[in-house]
């Protein structure tokens, strides 16, 4: 065979391979990628990075509730760290309590100086458990963060100091805004795959988890049951989505106007239905801390949490207080 002539088959095969490529490529996005983006979104929460910097204790232009209280602590002061969503009820307990020069941030970050540190859940209870942190603010532990703190032969403390939702968003083009709990375990453990399912269109439900170790994935295992497992068909990351998280964090610190969060058993995720305890999914969330952890000014802390100035600091910021 000369060589024009196997040139030649080499450019018919690489061209007709480019072109299988790219018929397969427009068939998929004609079948299954159109349909995702046609009337609604294919993600319904963006991830966001909460800014440190808009909720600074003893700051002017801090967007936390600023309480002016006589409960003042000095001496060994508790260092406070906790979940992202939750960092604008510690912050205004440390501007409420704390000394103005207790809280060191450089900019970017707070030091390890500071009476108050900025992690996220995980590393809030793996600091907790090691002794770095003296009280966290956090939801519920997950099962890992349970284990970790028992194999280090840590005993926690948990005491409830605010109620949340626990809420399901969709994009707000979704016409669905209600369902079920079965229905939302239904669609979690592969039982519903649809939205047509539950009411809405011919289309993919694209069911959307968070990290283990996060308090929402922590939240949401509790919420599912210990005997139901998360199935999905990998095709259904190619529908529109249902996701999960804490009220406060997608109403508030996101403020994402193309999600919606749903009513579940027709009960909207309100403070008021949180309050009156008719929404069907409402979590507590917790003051931790280590039990053999022997600085007295812990209990002043979690005193002053549950006292009416500490109750009024959580229903200010938008949670919801513990002893309504």
């Amino acid at each position: 065979m000369n060589k024009k002539l196997l040139l030649t088959i080499q450019i018919s095969t690489l061209s007709l391979v480019v072109l299988l490529t790219i018929l397969f490529n427009s068939l998929f996005y004609i079948l299954f990628t159109s349909k995702c983006e046609s009337n609604f979104g294919s993600t319904p929460l963006e991830a966001k990075i909460i800014n440190v910097d808009e909720y600074l204790p003893f700051d002017e232009n801090s967007k936390i509730y600023k309480l002016e209280s006589n409960t003042k602590i000095s001496g060994d002061l508790p260092i406070l760290d906790g979940a992202s969503a939750l960092l604008p009820v510690y912050s205004a307990v440390a501007h409420a309590i704390y000394p103005k020069e207790s809280v060191i941030y450089d900019g970017e970050k707070y030091t390890n100086e500071s009476s108050i540190r900025f992690t996220d859940t995980k590393y809030a209870y793996k600091g907790i458990v090691d002794g770095d942190v003296d009280i966290i603010i956090c939801a519920g532990p997950s099962a890992d963060q349970k284990s970790y703190a028992a194999n280090n032969n840590v005993e926690l403390v948990y005491v409830p100091i605010g109620l949340e939702a626990f809420v399901f968003i969709n994009h707000v083009d979704n016409p669905v805004s209600n369902l079920t709990v079965q229905q939302i375990k239904d669609i979690y453990t592969g039982k519903i795959i649809s939205w047509h399912q539950v009411g809405g269109p011919f289309r993919l439900i694209n069911p959307l988890t968070r990290p283990e170790a996060s308090g929402s994935q922590a939240t949401f295992r509790r919420f599912l049951g210990k005997d139901n497992e998360i199935k999905k068909n990998p095709i259904q990351s190619f529908g529109s989505s249902i996701g999960f998280s804490f009220r406060f964090y997608v109403e508030d610190l996101v403020g994402n106007s193309k999600v919606k969060a749903i009513s579940v058993n027709g009960v909207e995720p309100t403070k008021e239905n949180i309050r009156n305890k008719t929404y069907p999914i409402s979590v507590e969330f917790y003051a931790v801390y280590r039990k053999d952890n022997e600085n007295p000014n812990i209990q002043k802390v979690i005193d002053f949490l549950l006292s009416e100035e500490g109750q009024k600091i959580i229903d200010e910021t938008g949670y919801v207080k513990i002893n309504e």
